[in-house]
């Protein structure tokens, strides 16, 4: 099975350029150290998977020309990474079915104080509208337009559901627990399809002292905002493609990996390449940055090809 997975942003929480600064980085015309925030797109088994909607979640979709999406999977929720989910009204109107969500329950939490008026039982007219799916570090399966809930517009009212008698009903609240594998990741698995679901591989990480999630698709792996990752889960990350790690600095950071960090962990999981994530313009220009990781790489004898992810960047494999 073919994995492609998009980079849509790749910076820090305040992007780069940043508001203001006059840093060489922050000035650069490469279109490489122009970064949004981090987020990726996964094309994989025939679904649109998008990882994280931050406040840039609008100009990604428009920059990458996409305009439905099978699910969208939460890695935690600081609101770089959850602050464009009203925009999803677009394609609850297009799609005509409420945006499939997966998240953990303290994230849920969040959305649920922040995005009150998205589970009203009555809503405003036009609030966004999630199928919220529970799920932890284990794996769990997404379907394909498995139950479609058609959303109906009616003017000045908002959207109902159309029962299968031709009747409307209002949307409320839907939560569901995400359904399961049958039994747990057995290490060196060749497929993740199952049926017409798609097996995804949640990756348990912490970012300071809040867990936060990773994903595997294949063998192509996404992880950003941690600064610990525990050694059990080393196990799911064998035998990958790509790696996608994040990392803000030179020097030791609280939630985030630090560039030495980034690169001992890069040598332990052993992919092919790895791609570094929500950088921080304290980093070169990209083509300094790329070659200093290089020469870091083959002075340190390190397994993986080291290179800074950009906007844009689109890598695949094969499982």
């Amino acid at each position: 099975m073919n994995t492609k997975l998009t980079f849509l942003g790749t910076g820090t929480s305040q992007g780069i350029p940043i508001i203001g600064c006059t840093c060489e980085r922050c000035r650069s015309t490469d279109p490489r150290d122009k970064r949004l925030r981090a987020s990726v797109y996964v094309e994989y088994g025939g679904l649109k998977i998008l990882i994280d909607a931050g406040p840039d979640f609008r100009c990604q979709m428009l920059r990458a020309g996409l305009s439905h999406l099978d699910a969208i999977l939460l890695t935690h929720n600081h609101k770089d990474h959850t602050g464009g989910l009203d925009d999803v009204r677009s394609l609850n109107y297009i799609d005509r079915r409420c945006v499939e969500i997966y998240c953990e329950r303290k994230v849920l939490d969040t959305l649920r104080r922040e995005y009150g008026y998205a589970f009203a039982e009555e809503k405003y007219p036009g609030a966004p509208e999630w199928h919220v799916h529970l799920i932890d570090q284990q794996p769990f399966v997404i379907y394909p337009e498995r139950e479609p809930r058609e959303l109906v517009w009616v003017h000045d009212t908002g959207y109902r559901y159309r029962l299968p008698d031709g009747s409307l009903t209002l949307t409320g609240e839907i939560l569901d627990e995400a359904e399961r594998v049958e039994d747990p990741l057995a290490t060196g698995r060749e497929k993740g399809l199952r049926g017409d679901g798609i097996e995804i591989i949640p990756i348990r990480g912490w970012h300071d002292t809040m867990p936060v999630l990773g994903y595997r698709f294949g063998k192509i792996a996404y992880i950003t905002d941690m600064s610990r990752l525990p050694e059990s889960e080393l196990a799911k990350l064998q035998g990958l493609e790509h790696v996608t790690l994040n990392t803000v600095g030179y020097k030791p950071h609280h939630s985030h990996f630090s560039l030495d960090e980034a690169l001992e962990l890069a040598d332990r999981i052993g992919a092919k390449h790895t791609w570094l994530t929500h950088l921080s313009h304290t980093f070169p220009v990209h083509e300094v940055f790329c070659r200093d990781l290089r020469e870091l790489c083959a002075v340190r004898g390190i397994r993986s090809d080291v290179q800074p992810a950009y906007d844009g960047l689109c890598i695949s494999a094969v499982s």
